[in-house]
């Protein structure tokens, strides 16, 4: 099945949706990651190891004397997992706890990650903050690097354009750089999803400008979070060709939802550490 058939017939994004506040598990909507991966180039043998980090700042659930209790989920989804879980399905589903009397915070990490693991098929990571317990939270942040967004250039593309990326020089360097300007639109609504990028890699200097020139490539090109940074992974492992190399695309929030997702050849990798974007 394609998108335009998924988006006609059964996804929740750009259509009008009833307010659910009652706990409802079927308002989760999984896509079958192949669906996206096959369109550039991806087959079942991953040439990254990664995970896509969720974080909710709208939960909110009924305590057992029905007082609202407020809070911060954290997600974290293996790249690997069969399928991804349509966002706007995950805003519809986190509402439908809003009138809902949940005991504690761990009966409700439970039947969320029960519910999740159903959907995307693998097992999840999960974490549910109360507000009381956010206030050692970092709220301001960058991604560390180098910035690229300083460099005086000229940008006139604004579709997905490889051709930008270029190394040069034979020295071999390990460098982590980042920059604020990655926008695409959403594939179902054409809403603009904008993010922030960490690019870590060994191996022959990248040329600055065109990577940038290459970021910027993105602005009006239709993408899944999830896959962008996928894309993005790809593109830099066959242009520069770089011996490791880690991609972290980081999302703003919409309806209360940021997407982090994170892409490496790093056998050793962990989920990147939750960190509030000054964006987000």
């Amino acid at each position: 099945m394609t998108i335009d058939q998924l988006s006609s017939v059964h996804l929740p994004l750009g259509k009008k949706t009833p307010y659910v506040s009652q706990y409802d598990p079927s308002l989760l909507f999984p896509i079958a990651r192949r669906f996206n991966r096959e369109k550039i180039g991806l087959s079942a043998a991953l040439p990254f190891m990664g995970c896509d980090s969720w974080n909710h700042y709208e939960v909110s659930w009924l305590n057992e004397k029905g007082k609202p209790v407020v809070g911060i989920a954290n997600i974290t989804i293996p790249c690997e997992s069969e399928n991804l879980i349509e966002s706007k399905s995950m805003k519809l589903y986190f509402n439908s706890f809003n009138n809902t009397k949940i005991k504690n915070v761990s009966e409700l990490t439970t039947i969320i990650k029960k519910d999740i693991e159903a959907n995307v098929r693998t097992s999840i990571d999960i974490s549910i903050f109360p507000g009381n317990e956010m206030k050692d939270e970092k709220i301001l942040a960058h991604f560390e690097g180098t910035l690229l967004d300083t460099l005086d250039i000229t940008c006139t593309v604004y579709e997905h354009s490889p051709q930008f990326l270029k190394t040069k020089g034979a020295d071999i360097i390990t460098e982590t750089v980042c920059s604020d300007l990655l926008k695409s639109n959403c594939l179902v609504t054409q809403q603009p999803d904008w993010g922030s990028l960490q690019i870590t890699y060994t191996g022959k200097k990248i040329n600055h400008a065109g990577l940038l020139q290459y970021i910027v490539s993105f602005r009006n090109t239709q993408e899944f979070a999830e896959t962008a940074a996928e894309r993005i992974f790809l593109d830099i492992q066959q242009h520069c060709t770089p011996t490791e190399l880690t991609v972290y695309a980081s999302f703003t929030r919409r309806g209360g939802v940021d997407i982090n997702a994170l892409r490496t050849t790093e056998q050793s990798f962990k989920a990147p550490k939750k960190i509030r974007l000054y964006r987000q």
